[in-house]
């Protein structure tokens, strides 16, 4: 058996995130264009005489290191499906922000899945994984897949689009986290009555992806999810402000929050923006990343 097995899995962002009436379940349907950018979790398993997770990384406190972890379910679950005990020691090595809408949690996830079906020899079918990871959560099928796609149902029906260049990002991480499902009651509240239609995924941005066109993008990408995120966590308003004073083409929360994604134009608009962002004061650290890159990769 491999001594062990390493997978290097992308962070997201959302470039659209429309959000459909409430179902009877509880969940939405969405129309969610993710796009994978290079902040990478580096996710590892090895044999153990027991299931265990550690982390290390910025932010890696706040990681959960019981059964609860994402990583730690995908084992299991891939584990129960091919009947053997998921006795693995599973470590994960942080890069991607903690509890920020870039769905870090998710892809530790299906870095796990990865990593142990590669450990264990398993040999289980794309199509197994992606039915396992959107068992395990709506973002973990694409945090497997990478590159860009429309997420419909909860985000886990996966349509893989078409880019046509690479956009550069800029992200502003906040103080603390931010409750996914908090800021979909949130987002349900300020809805109130009112009739949500059904999502639809943009034309104007699928074009401005197919063709690589950042400007175009700038001006179709949209998150029903920012006035329930910016409610419940007011300062972010402070630092969408500052980014797009800094000359960033568009200014979006991410996913649920509270990391909030700036589009520019190039890598030195990128660097701009950084830079003022950070001397703006109003977010705890700021990262650079483009996409989309793939998605998760075992490492030789």
């Amino acid at each position: 058996m491999t001594a062990s097995v390493t997978v290097r899995v992308p962070a997201k962002v959302n470039v659209q995130l429309a959000v459909g009436p409430v179902r009877p379940d509880g969940f939405h349907d969405l129309a969610n264009v993710f796009l994978a950018v290079g902040l990478h979790d580096e996710v590892t398993v090895r044999p153990a005489d027991e299931l265990r997770v550690t982390c290390e990384g910025p932010d890696a406190g706040q990681v959960p290191l019981d059964a609860s972890n994402l990583a730690a379910r995908a084992a299991l679950a891939l584990a129960a499906r091919y009947g053997r005990e998921a006795n693995v020691h599973i470590h994960i090595a942080k890069d991607i922000p903690v509890a920020g809408g870039m769905a870090g949690g998710s892809a530790d996830g299906a870095g796990a899945l990865l990593a142990c079906d590669a450990l264990w020899g398993t040999g289980a079918s794309r199509e197994e994984l992606l039915e396992i990871c959107a068992e395990l959560g709506s973002d973990v099928p694409f945090s497997l897949v990478g590159g860009a796609a429309l997420g419909r149902g909860r985000g886990e029906l996966l349509t893989p689009l078409e880019t046509g260049g690479t956009f550069h990002w800029v992200f502003a991480v906040a103080d603390g986290g931010l409750s996914t499902p908090a800021v979909y009651a949130e987002c349900d509240r300020l809805r109130g009555a009112a009739e949500v239609p059904e999502p639809l995924a943009s034309a104007a941005l699928l074009d401005a992806l197919r063709t690589g066109d950042a400007k175009a993008l700038a001006d179709a990408v949209s998150n029903d999810l920012q006035p329930a995120a910016v409610s419940l966590r007011p300062s972010l308003a402070a630092t969408l402000a500052a980014g797009e004073e800094a000359g960033a083409l568009a200014a979006m929360v991410s996913g649920s929050g509270p990391t909030t994604a700036f589009l520019t134009a190039d890598p030195a608009s990128a660097d701009q923006v950084a830079q003022a962002l950070h001397a703006s004061g109003t977010c705890r650290a700021v990262r650079i990343a483009s996409g989309p890159v793939k998605g998760a990769t075992v490492l030789a």
